[in-house]
């Protein structure tokens, strides 16, 4: 039987008790983190388009990676959200330089609309 622990990183803002950053299940020791947009430690929006948002984000499952005792290195899945996919190219530059060669596997889909009505969301996979 596998245990499931709850991850939460201080460098983030917090999450409402509704979910976690992740969760780390012991049997297989994969962590599912939660989807991240691109609010900063005060749960701000950070300034700027696309591109800023982007790095944001990463940088926010990177401190939930940490939390967790992970690394990009070990992400073997990525999601992301974008509410146009005109910004794919833009945020697809951003991502090529900040994720580690070889890439994880991803998916990358148009939204409606997004929490607080950004423009992007990331969530990820990975293993310790």
């Amino acid at each position: 039987m596998s245990t499931v622990q709850t991850i939460n990183s201080p460098d983030n803002a917090a999450f409402p008790h509704i979910l976690s950053h992740a969760t780390k299940v012991q049997a297989g020791n994969i962590i599912f983190l939660s989807g991240q947009i691109p609010a900063d430690k005060n749960g701000q929006i950070v300034p700027g388009g696309i591109q800023e948002h982007t790095k944001q984000c990463l940088a926010n499952l990177e401190n939930v990676l940490k939390a967790a005792g992970s690394s990009w290195q070990q992400v073997a899945k990525v999601n992301i959200f974008l509410k146009d996919m005109a910004d794919f190219a833009a945020m697809n530059e951003v991502y090529e330089k900040a994720l580690p060669t070889p890439k994880p596997a991803r998916t990358c889909i148009q939204v409606a609309k997004l929490p607080f009505d950004v423009d992007i969301e990331i969530e990820a996979v990975a293993v310790v």
